[in-house]
């Protein structure tokens, strides 16, 4: 395992030495000691490894994530997994606003809360909430998922597109164009799929869930809103 002290060595040279990886490099497993909320902590990896940051985070970590297994034991400032491709972040505790933000592939799992803005712009990437998200979640997501455990703030999936959204508990307040829809026994079934990837799916029963998607009313120029543009 290669260890790094973020109190004797900086992210830059974190980030640098991550960024030598190769696919059939050996040097597979990364702690990293000591984060105390700084910023871009493994950003831009590239590589099918395994690192383990002992504490919390501060701005975009994991951001543009590629193939790693990333696990903050902490909680995560703005931003964690903006622009993640593929591979897995797992937050131990809360999330701020914007957390995985453009994703276009691969899994967020946040243990805690996330703040406002979840998933905002989220263009094919999984998202797992073990808490409540802020207001304007899943504003103008695109594809993916995001799964909320607990409650929605307002506007929920504003301007969304086709991204789907499943929240078991209250939601405060629905954006433009996102309607509640029909759980049917498919969506049950990708539900169980997605809790099986975050390890709760013995624990959660996927029938407290409600699904919510676009109405597909604001895909085209509507004569009846000229006034609006």
């Amino acid at each position: 395992m290669s260890t790094f002290d973020l109190t004797k060595s900086s992210v830059r040279e974190l980030n640098a030495a991550l960024h030598t990886l190769k696919d059939d490099t050996n040097d597979t497993l990364w702690s990293v000691l000591n984060p105390n909320g700084e910023h871009s902590i493994a950003a831009g990896v590239d590589a099918a490894v395994a690192i383990n940051v002992q504490g919390s985070v501060g701005y975009f970590c994991g951001g543009m994530n590629k193939r790693a297994n990333i696990v903050v034991d902490g909680s995560a400032g703005q931003g964690v997994g903006e622009n993640m491709m593929s591979g897995r972040i797992h937050v131990k505790g809360d999330a701020s606003q914007s957390a995985g933000a453009t994703g276009r592939g691969g899994l967020l799992i946040v243990d805690g809360n996330a703040s406002a803005r979840c998933g905002i712009s989220m263009k094919g990437i999984d998202i797992i909430v073990k808490g409540d998200v802020g207001h304007l979640s899943a504003f103008m997501g695109q594809n993916g998922r995001l799964v909320v455990f607990g409650e929605a703030g307002e506007a929920l999936g504003d301007s969304i597109y086709e991204a789907r959204l499943f929240v078991r508990g209250p939601v405060a307040g629905l954006g433009a164009d996102c309607i509640e829809k029909p759980m049917r026994d498919e969506h049950k079934a990708e539900l169980i799929e997605l809790l099986a990837a975050s390890g709760q799916d013995h624990k959660v029963d996927v029938a407290e869930f409600r699904r919510y998607g676009s109405a597909r009313k604001l895909y085209n120029f509507n004569i009846d809103n000229a006034g609006a543009y």
